[in-house]
């Protein structure tokens, strides 16, 4: 078909801002003994389990009463499956509940008081290990499996705890725990414990003791082997996230990956997943971050070899769950022409589409492709990220396109070789797009994540603009047409970058970002309530860099037009620091839009919201980008 010739940016698209306001979010992913598949699908602000049973016939809701979500910092561990049951934790009330998979209400377990995430049953279906916080204090806690009694603190005495997991024989028992100001991607314990029975008590702990890890080492996701002679983790103490088994039989640390990759993520949320052990203990599948893509691996344990099981078209990969046949593996995944997907595929790849997150009504010649790209950073060392073309199958333009820098948020986070329905939504009318994984990411190593520590409001957005500049050096971007678009720590990176380098973006689009480092500091939640240590120092020795890399200070310097969406229940960045932004946007007279959205927190949920945000962006842009 011979394409019609259109102005960058005025491509017809059949990616619609309400459409990108539809479909459901797939989360956790789980096996019961029987062969039943469980996962998690977002809709809207709820959570619902839904089960596929063992004998083939149609999935269904485990139940229509209860939101599920663990709310444990940022959520997360928000169910579990075995002996028939699923184990979750409910939204509202905090409380977890049990429910029987082949018919049968929900029934509560724990208190109404506080929030729980991370349910996890012992191998004999007696008791329950979950995280627990209330009033600020996190703790590890056992629990009676049928709700008998009250729940008993296991562990405490640290800021956070994380990823509890049971040994076969009911007892052992690991989990991750650290402390401020760290991270979990900055400094973590591995935890090991014995547990005793009491009579007819709840399990004590005895001879905990920590294995591996430390202030500036990062262990992530323990799981002890089928057979019970291995505990695995991950740790980056060699400088990448590397998978690694420790001999309980002889006390032995084994490394088993050793590639310039990474095995693990940030641990932002709980319940996070990147490798498993296939029932038989003889095999560990995990995946493998490189290169912005994610690809599946698996390891034979008696001699080590590994090989890649390769999923066509499929780059990233989340949530190993291996089926209990040992020879099957549930998965969420996508790709850059792949809209997210439940899927379960064999060891040779061969792959069973079972949920599918969006309508996919669209060819897929409709997406852009995902290439990494790197490039030098302003002082030259490397800087990475992900370009997409403009794609369209109906339209062309002759010269460059206009150019979206997108910036994600955290900071320690990353942008994968993945489908993104926002970056669709810009190249399929017109526009390239470049995600930016700038010094400070995570996927590149410790060493590149720890760029940015003193550093924040310096390399996110130098690396920006080189990046910008390196494409515009390439005849792939238009000079005079470049945009950034930020939320949350994006959104910070927007607001310095129309600061420092005013001119050089045609527009700047800020989701819900900080622009008062000191207020950020003061009034965020717990999980992030020491985060600024590391980005920026600790107050009130580092006052004077916290007022250095605060936008608000600096406002007079932004003269480009700038469009705001805030959420009026954002309790990481309140709407204060928008609010305060956009009064002195307003007084100066720069050209700028302010959308504060009810019932929205740090992140939009709600249908109407998306859709209405994407047709301001769309509007926004033709009147100072494209029509400018």
């Amino acid at each position: 078909m011979e394409k019609t010739q259109r102005q960058y940016g005025l491509w017809d698209s059949p990616i619609t801002p309400l459409s990108l306001s539809r479909g459901i979010g797939l989360g956790e992913v789980a096996w019961d003994e029987s062969g039943a598949l469980l996962w998690l699908e977002r809709r809207a602000d709820r959570g619902v389990i839904v089960v596929q049973p063992p004998d083939g016939q149609s999935p269904r809701d485990l139940n229509s009463e209860y939101a599920v979500r663990g709310r444990v910092g940022y959520g997360g561990g928000d169910f579990s499956a075995g002996h028939g049951f699923a184990w979750f934790a409910e939204a509202s009330s905090g409380r977890l509940y049990r429910q029987p998979l082949e018919a049968g209400t929900a029934a509560p377990l724990t208190p109404a008081f506080g929030a729980a995430a991370s349910p996890c049953l012992s191998p004999d279906g007696r008791w329950l290990l979950y995280i627990h916080t209330y009033e600020g204090k996190d703790v590890l806690v056992v629990a009676d499996a049928q709700g008998r009694g009250w729940p008993a603190v296991l562990a405490e005495g640290h800021d956070f705890f994380m990823q509890p997991c049971w040994h076969p024989n009911g007892r052992q028992a690991a989990w991750v725990a650290w402390d401020h100001p760290n991270m979990p991607w900055d400094g973590t314990c591995l935890y090991l414990g014995s547990l005793a029975e009491a009579g007819a008590g709840l399990p004590t702990l005895e001879n905990t003791r920590c294995l591996a890890g430390g202030p500036e080492i990062s262990i992530f996701q323990p799981q002890f082997s089928p057979d019970g002679r291995w505990l695995a983790y991950i740790s980056d103490e060699s400088g990448w996230w590397q998978i690694y088994l420790y001999d309980l039989y002889r006390s032995e640390h084994h490394q088993l990956t050793r590639v310039e990759a990474e095995h693990g993520v940030p641990a932002w949320v709980q319940g996070l997943r990147t490798y498993a052990f296939a029932p038989d203990a003889s095999r560990l599948f995990f995946t493998r971050i490189a290169q912005g893509g994610v690809t599946l691996w698996e390891m034979d344990l008696s001699g080590g070899q590994e090989r890649q099981i390769v999923l066509e078209g499929y780059t990233n990969l989340l949530q190993i769950a291996p089926a209990p046949d040992g020879q099957r593996l549930a998965l969420l995944a996508d790709g850059g022409a792949i809209p997210p997907r439940l899927i379960v595929c064999d060891r040779e790849g061969q792959v069973q589409v079972v949920r599918r997150g969006t309508a996919e009504d669209l060819p897929s010649s409709t997406y852009s492709q995902p290439q990494h790209l790197t490039w030098k950073g302003m002082d030259g060392n490397p800087a990475h990220g992900l370009y997409y073309p403009p794609q369209n199958p109906l339209f062309e333009a002759p010269g460059q396109p206009p150019l979206v820098v997108t910036i994600h948020g955290g900071p320690t986070s990353q942008r994968f070789a993945s489908f993104y329905s926002g970056v669709q939504f810009f190249t399929s009318r017109g526009y390239a797009v470049l995600d930016v994984n700038y010094r400070g990411s995570t996927g590149y190593g410790r060493a590149y994540r720890n760029m940015l520590r003193g550093s924040w409001g310096i390399y996110d957005v130098q690396d920006a603009v080189s990046g910008a500049r390196s494409l515009i050096e390439q005849g792939l971007a238009d000079s005079g047409r470049i945009v950034i678009m930020g939320g949350s720590a994006g959104g910070f990176t927007v607001l310095k970058a129309l600061e420092d380098y005013p001119g050089f973006f045609k527009a700047g689009i800020c989701l819900y970002g900080v622009a008062n480092q000191f207020t950020l500091a003061a009034d965020t939640h717990k999980f992030e309530a020491r985060y600024s240590d590391t980005l920026l120092g600790q107050l009130p020795q580092a006052a004077a860099l916290y007022r250095e890399r605060s936008p608000i200070f600096f406002t007079e310097r932004i003269q480009d037009p700038l469009l705001v969406f805030q959420g009026a229940e954002d309790v990481v960045v309140p709407p204060s620091q928008s609010d305060e932004l956009v009064a002195s946007l307003r007084q100066r007279g720069v050209p700028h839009e302010y959308h504060l959205y009810p019932g929205e927190g740090h992140g939009f949920r709600k249908a109407e919201t998306i859709d209405h945000m994407y047709c301001t962006i769309d509007k926004f842009l033709r009147q100072y980008v494209i029509y400018s």
